[in-house]
């Protein structure tokens, strides 16, 4: 059973610190989303509006009684709540609805438990469930109120089975710090190496499910799980993808985002989204069918921001409003006069990344952004002269190409700064015809 324990529009008003208010049927529908991520067996979806947060059930008395009716007649095993608990919260629900309880943390935790498949992916979940772990010792379990050990020689009662775990769950997560903090320093390198090649980076960034997978998978002609499921990508994957000019970039699939994203687990995959943090470009891939996608879009650019991301930053974010094929015609018409009101540097790209509709304008969006600094080039070859022409074609965007009469063939070329000077080189005779932009 799925509960969701809302608070009403009036208590929100009350409470000025809460997020922004988003609709109750999305959100419980998502809660079961979650839940059937791990594949659990959802019998009833509860909404519950509150007018206030009750300090011992979370819900009011009254609702709890039927909720446990509820639970006998279904006999209901497991009740997901989607809220964040606190341990004497959830002790008091399991006694009182006879089954157990988690709440939305530790559904999301269980989810990406199961889902991560690399080593640095499992650290990361097990040192998040550590930190939600460790703050579940207090008057969560019975058996915590034991004492074990010492010979009472200094007149203490020696070391408390809380006492205990608390110390080995510490002692754990230092160990996988120390592991995650190699994993970081293994990145770091990468992004080096990845630097001296170099190849500018692109990472897509996005609510989970919002087809950011199915994206990648197009645009890279990979095959990456991409099915239509809560957090169906956890682990990051990289793929080199070609420009329309024929510059390379490589194209970084990320963890999906959610709503109220408990900390520990953005802490823990700190590792993991530093790759979006020193990315060229963000694709901030949008479901614009979902009828919640402009609250989903609010909680991705809350989490951005967390990071350090400017989420304004139009010359580096360029949001795509994917699954077009869902939309009837009034629909699209209505966004594609919502996407012409925006500036420029603010056009949203409207594509379909299952049929491929709009994927070839957002590459041109993205090579459109990364031209941003890099000049331009006039430059004059001999027909014969096949390896410099292929250095051009491997190394820079080709941007235009002719033949004159004496058999010499012109280019435009687009470069990295980087590469000048090995251009020049090659063609000591180019011609710079357009500076780098800023």
């Amino acid at each position: 059973m799925v509960v969701g324990p809302y608070l009403t529009e009036r208590a929100r008003r009350s409470a000025p610190a809460a997020a922004p208010l988003r609709d109750a049927a999305a959100r419980l529908d998502e809660a079961a989303g979650l839940a059937g991520a791990i594949d659990l067996d959802v019998v009833r979806s509860v909404a519950v509006p509150l007018g206030e947060i009750r300090p011992a059930t979370y819900l009011g008395k009254g609702k709890v009684e039927e909720l446990a009716v509820a639970a006998r007649a279904d006999e209901i095993g497991l009740v997901v709540m989607d809220c964040a608990l606190s341990p004497v919260q959830q002790r008091n629900l399991e006694k009182e609805l006879g089954a157990k309880v988690i709440d939305r943390t530790g559904l999301i935790l269980e989810i990406f438990g199961r889902r991560a498949r690399t080593k640095e992916g499992a650290l990361q979940v097990e040192l998040a469930h550590l930190d939600y772990q460790k703050s579940r010792l207090v008057r969560s379990w019975t058996h915590l109120e034991r004492q074990r050990g010492g010979f009472g020689f200094l007149g203490g009662p020696g070391e408390t089975q809380i006492e205990a775990d608390r110390r080995l769950i510490q002692e754990r997560m230092a160990r996988i710090e120390r592991e995650l903090e190699q994993v970081k320093r293994t990145r770091g390198l990468h992004r080096e190496s990845r630097r001296r090649v170099p190849y500018p980076t692109v990472a897509l960034v996005g609510y989970t499910n919002a087809g950011k997978s199915t994206l990648f998978n197009r645009l890279t002609e990979a095959r990456v799980m991409a099915e239509d499921m809560l957090f169906a990508t956890l682990d990051p994957t990289a793929r080199v993808i070609t420009l329309p000019h024929g510059a390379k970039a490589i194209l970084s699939d990320t963890v999906g985002f959610i709503s109220e994203l408990p900390t520990m687990l953005v802490a823990a995959f700190r590792a993991t989204l530093e790759d979006v943090m020193e990315a060229d470009v963000l694709l901030h891939v949008r479901d614009v069918s979902h009828g919640d996608t402009e609250a989903q879009a609010a909680d991705v650019v809350s989490i951005l921001h967390d990071l350090g991301v400017d989420p304004a930053d139009g010359g580096r974010i360029i949001e795509v409003w994917n699954k077009a094929d869902q939309l009837d015609a009034a629909e699209t018409v209505r966004l594609g006069n919502l996407a012409a009101g925006r500036t420029a540097t603010a056009q949203p790209v409207l594509v379909s990344a299952l049929t491929g509709q709009g994927v070839d304008r957002l590459l041109g969006a993205v090579e459109e952004r990364l031209a941003k600094g890099r000049p331009v080039y006039r430059v004059i070859l001999d027909a014969a002269n096949g390896a410099d022409i292929n250095w051009l074609y491997e190394e820079a965007e080709v941007l235009d190409r002719r033949t004159g009469e004496d058999g010499q063939v012109v280019f435009a070329v687009r470069i990295a700064p980087q590469k000048e000077p090995r251009l020049l080189r090659r063609a000591p005779g180019a011609k710079l015809i357009r500076p780098a932009s800023v």
